[in-house]
């Protein structure tokens, strides 16, 4: 069974750690975050937690009901910081392409945590003020309820979808990552026109853009066909 987390007013009144550290849910994730980092998913473990918080492993059952619990709460603290300082403009295409930006972001600067989150569903406050932000923007801009949910999840599938991809690349060893970039310069650009002519008239354009994310292409590209429907429905109305 699953040991209930204690209330945090009651989390505030614990004894500090050996090394005189106060822990926080804050902290634990803060904490995560850097060995997620540092030793990849492999490396995070209650134990070496414990360790690296100079507390005893069961004090982190004090926050989180187990190490699934922290997961939730890593992902929704890279949530959080996509949301610091973003504010709804009130132009929605804005809105979106900054709010899908931000969080893109802020995955792809924590590959490890982003492989072990993207396919989550945290339930927890950022996420959900983010999910709220996004159905407001759109409801806001006049969508119909049906259109706007089918948007919203397109638009943040997506995001979290380029966010894995690019953080599994990232999350590489260096020559592995190096390897593939440079295949499109190494094998791709040398296939002759007679057996690959498209690859072959590509083949200087697929070099330079192959080695960067698509996401802001793909963000437009969702946009585009936002504002078509968007026009569509105000002309019709």
């Amino acid at each position: 069974m699953a040991k209930a987390v204690v209330p945090e007013e009651k989390r505030r009144r614990r004894r500090p750690t050996r090394s005189g550290t106060v822990l926080s849910e804050q902290l634990i994730v803060e904490t995560a975050l850097r060995m997620l980092r540092e030793h990849g998913s492999a490396g995070l473990s209650a134990r070496r937690l414990g360790l690296a918080l100079d507390a005893d492993p069961s004090a982190l059952y004090r926050y989180f009901r187990g190490m699934d619990d922290l997961t939730l709460a890593i992902g929704d603290a890279l949530i959080g910081q996509a949301l610091q300082g973003w504010r709804p403009t009130g132009e929605w295409r804005s809105d979106l392409r900054g709010l899908g930006l931000r969080i893109h972001a802020v995955y792809v600067a924590h590959p490890q945590a982003a492989l072990l989150t993207a396919n989550r569903v945290t339930g927890r406050a950022h996420e959900l003020a983010a999910d709220e932000a996004i159905l407001d923007v759109l409801r806001t801009a006049g969508f119909p309820l049906p259109d706007t949910v089918r948007i919203y999840q397109a638009f943040i599938d997506q995001t979290l979808a380029f966010a894995a991809l690019d953080a599994a690349s990232l999350a590489l060893p260096r020559e592995s990552l190096s390897a593939d970039e440079d295949m499109w310069r190494s094998t791709y650009a040398r296939l002759p026109h007679t057996t690959h002519p498209r690859i072959a008239e590509a083949a200087h354009l697929l070099a330079t853009r192959m080695v960067d994310s698509a996401y802001p292409t793909a963000l437009e590209m969702l946009l585009d066909g936002a504002a078509a429907q968007w026009e569509a429905l105000r002309s019709r109305g």
